[in-house]
């Protein structure tokens, strides 16, 4: 059926996306509440760089390790969706879902109502990385599916929250609850999937990040959020909020459709699915019709994302101007890294932007930026003995030495690898209330 139009007697669930990644618009989960009738709010606030985020916060305290952003949006939505029966489905529980649930029954309690909090949590493999082969692991979380969100949701849970599952499984999870879906229903679960991919990434589904961004309106107005209507046959319709910035087109769509992508099947934990099975059609203003999606046996083994500590960085920016801009860099490079050599960071990269026109009628025109990074696994490496070498040669080295901000500290930077682990090696939990199903 191409039409924009569907004969199941089950309605079409409208799942809004409020979040694609952590430091998303706040705004967006009151925005779809409010835009128009929606059933469900899901958010996705995790990537492989928030994983190691949280688990840094997590290194200064034990009690962190979710997205906060998502608290501060619920203490300004949690009232009205409950009001409204709309659920709320997020993976901001990050590597702490049971610390993120605590805080939202506080949340509620301040707010005078109740709410029912489900976690998923058993993605959490750090405890165990050497024992399964992640030596060193700051974070390492199993991609878990979305029957555990589905079985959170059939028992009650107004909110649920979990760890590491695939991105599209905030989506899929409500499909599964409110159509009733099993695990051979693997069409509809792959149809569920394409949908959740679409919307994963908020607004990149209209308009965001697209390269066809001059076919579009472009103003001030912020880039409305996607909803997914899903129906009981895996099939959806894309669309947004009326009278909200950007669009919902067959391009738009298209075109998140290859975001992350390596191959025609697009693997998931509870099904594989074909991606050149997808079929698109227009379905009129902001609506893109979904359909004939086909899904197969997931695969046999779960993805782990892991993080590990790859040492400290530092950085300085120099600005090298007018003439004779190459013999300048030369200079300053052999001076630096000889101020060094006594104790020489592990790596130590150059970059140089663009040099400046010829005859610039500017200071900035004349021009180019000259960036210093250094990285060492010691902290003190590439702190003081670096910033000082530098700073030191501003009235010894090329003419016009100068730096675009002042030196800073080291900062940790991590390394993500990922691995793969066996499925009986991941038991995933259900927690509703505080009681485990």
């Amino acid at each position: 059926m191409l039409a924009d139009e569907s004969s199941d007697e089950v309605p079409a669930l409208r799942i809004a996306n409020c979040s694609g990644f952590y430091g998303d618009r706040l705004s967006a989960m009151r925005e779809m509440l409010d835009g128009g009738p929606i059933d469900v709010i899901t958010g996705d606030y995790l990537a492989e760089l928030t994983m190691l985020i949280l688990g840094k916060d997590q290194l200064r305290d034990a009690s962190l390790g979710y997205a906060r952003t998502f608290l501060a949006q619920l203490a300004d939505c949690l009232v009205d969706a409950l009001d409204r029966g709309v659920r709320i489905v997020a993976n901001a529980g990050g590597l702490n879902p049971f610390g993120l649930a605590k805080r939202i029954d506080e949340l509620a309690a301040g707010l005078g109502v109740d709410v029912t909090v489900g976690v998923i949590d058993g993605d959490n493999l750090t405890s165990r990385a050497e024992e399964l082969g992640f030596p060193g692991a700051l974070t390492a979380n199993a991609y878990l599916g979305a029957f555990g969100i589905a079985r959170a949701l059939d028992a009650g849970a107004h909110v649920v929250v979990t760890g590491r599952v695939t991105d599209a499984s905030v989506v899929v999870g409500p499909g599964i609850w409110h159509h009733r879906w099993t695990e051979s229903d693997l069409d509809q679960l792959a149809g569920a999937v394409v949908a959740g991919h679409i919307i994963e990434c908020g607004t990149q589904a209209t308009g965001g990040n697209f390269s066809g961004f001059l076919d579009l309106p472009r103003d001030a107005h912020p880039l409305g959020f996607p909803i997914a209507e899903l129906r009981s046959d895996g099939s959806s319709v894309i669309t947004k909020h009326p009278g909200t910035g950007g669009m919902a087109t067959l391009d738009t769509v298209t075109a998140q459709l290859f975001y992350e992508i390596q191959g025609r099947q697009y693997l998931n934990p509870d099904v594989s699915t074909d991606l050149g099975s997808i079929q698109l059609a227009d379905a009129g203003p902001d609506r893109v019709l979904v359909h004939g999606v086909k899904g197969s046996k997931p695969p046999e083994r779960l993805k782990v994302a892991t993080n590990t500590l790859g040492g400290y960085r530092n950085q300085m920016e120099f600005v090298l101007v007018g003439l004779d801009i190459e013999a300048k860099e030369a200079w300053l490079r052999a001076q630096l890294e000889w101020a060094l050599s006594d104790r020489p960071p592990s790596e130590i990269i150059w970059t140089r932007g663009p040099l400046p026109q010829s005859d610039a009628d500017s200071e900035e025109g004349a021009a180019c930026l000259l960036r210093c990074v250094v990285k060492d696994p010691d902290a003190d490496v590439v702190g003081k003995p670096f910033t000082a070498a530098g700073v030191e040669l501003a009235l010894a080295s090329y003419p016009g030495f100068t730096l675009t901000a002042p030196p800073g500290r080291p900062s940790p930077f991590g390394v993500y690898r990922p691995a793969y682990v066996d499925r009986d090696q991941v038991v995933e939990r259900v927690t509703v209330g505080g009681r485990e199903l």
